[in-house]
């Protein structure tokens, strides 16, 4: 249950903490420090990742490696076809000894759900998250119960096998604030994973807690007060109508994608040590910000073109301003 009090967590540290969580993680999970700081920096923004990639790739790992490094909570849910929206969410029982119907909660009910392989559930099961991770909160029978902070969904997906499987809608897409693919390690890289195991002498890994789920909430407060001069906000949203005006593009971002590059390049920047965001952070997150945010014309998916080439061309030709820019406002208070 969530304090009265949540700590202060000093912007200054909050760097220093994440990178401590990343460490932790990355002694479980080789050479993949890039795509952990993302999925790290989506956690501090206080949204949700879609790691999409193929199997063995280390995502199941990644979100249980994140859980006990965070001290949160963790519950792991398989989507599967005979998957129902009460086995998500939860139902009423009716219990004999009280002759009346209590509430059992399901697996949502947690701080950090491992919705495993979500393309595998039909689109009624999938969308029985869709309050869970826009509102914080589940509906079931005209009740609503409130889901304790810090909420995080962390689903995987398969993009290479289809059948069988129900494709996220764009507007659940939407919900997850970026979207994460590992891909294959180096050789070394590989190795390492072997003799680690070797080392280990056992299956499992197990992480001490870094931080805890107050602290972790603390560092998400903190980062209100990474200051965003305007004209990297003007940036942020040059970049995300490009998208709609590119000629590959039926659909392009929706401001929500607007505001998700803002609140990773806020993440981004704290875990670089700063305060205030530059060009590079924006420029760092928007490929997975922005992919799963576009729709292709038809004739674009015959020519197997990426959205990531279509958000990668926008950022070669929206003129970025000078990383120079001091921000016109710290912690969220006027410097003039």
């Amino acid at each position: 249950m969530k304090n009265d009090v949540d700590p202060v967590v000093p912007t200054a540290e909050v760097g220093g903490l994440a990178r401590a969580v990343l460490d932790a993680v990355g002694s479980v999970l080789v050479g993949k420090r890039d795509a952990l700081e993302l999925v790290l920096a989506g956690i501090l923004a206080g949204g949700h990742v879609l790691l999409e990639d193929l199997p063995g790739l280390g995502k199941t790992l990644t979100a249980r490696s994140f859980a006990q490094a965070l001290g949160l909570d963790f519950r792991r849910l398989q989507f599967t076809p005979d998957l129902l929206p009460a086995d998500v969410t939860g139902s009423f029982l009716y219990d004999q000894r009280s002759a009346d119907f209590t509430f059992r909660a399901g697996p949502l009910f947690t701080n950090l759900l491992l919705a495993d392989e979500i393309n595998r559930t039909p689109p009624k099961t999938q969308a029985a998250l869709l309050e869970a991770m826009q509102e914080k909160q589940v509906s079931v029978e005209g009740v609503t119960y409130r889901l304790d902070p810090p909420f995080h969904v962390l689903a995987t997906a398969n993009p290479i096998e289809y059948e069988g499987t129900y494709p996220l809608p764009e507007a659940q897409l939407d919900r997850f604030l970026l979207r994460v693919s590992f891909g294959y390690p180096n050789r070394d890289e590989e190795w390492d994973v072997l003799r680690r195991r070797m080392s280990r002498r056992r299956e499992e890994t197990e992480l001490e807690p870094v931080v805890n789920a107050a602290t972790l909430r603390g560092m998400q407060a903190a980062l209100e007060d990474v200051a965003v001069e305007d004209s990297i906000g003007r940036y942020i949203v040059d970049l995300t109508a490009a998208t709609r005006e590119h000629p590959s593009v039926l659909v392009g971002a929706s401001p929500r994608g607007s505001l998700a590059l803002l609140l990773l390049s806020r993440a981004k920047a704290v875990l670089a040590g700063r305060d205030y965001v530059v060009p590079e952070d924006v420029k760092d997150v928007a490929v997975p910000v922005l992919s799963h945010r576009i729709t292709l014309r038809p004739e674009m998916w015959l020519r197997r073109v990426d959205p990531a080439f279509v958000v990668n061309e926008v950022l070669d030709r929206t003129p970025a301003p000078a990383s120079g820019a001091l921000p016109s406002y710290a912690g969220g208070r006027s410097a003039h």
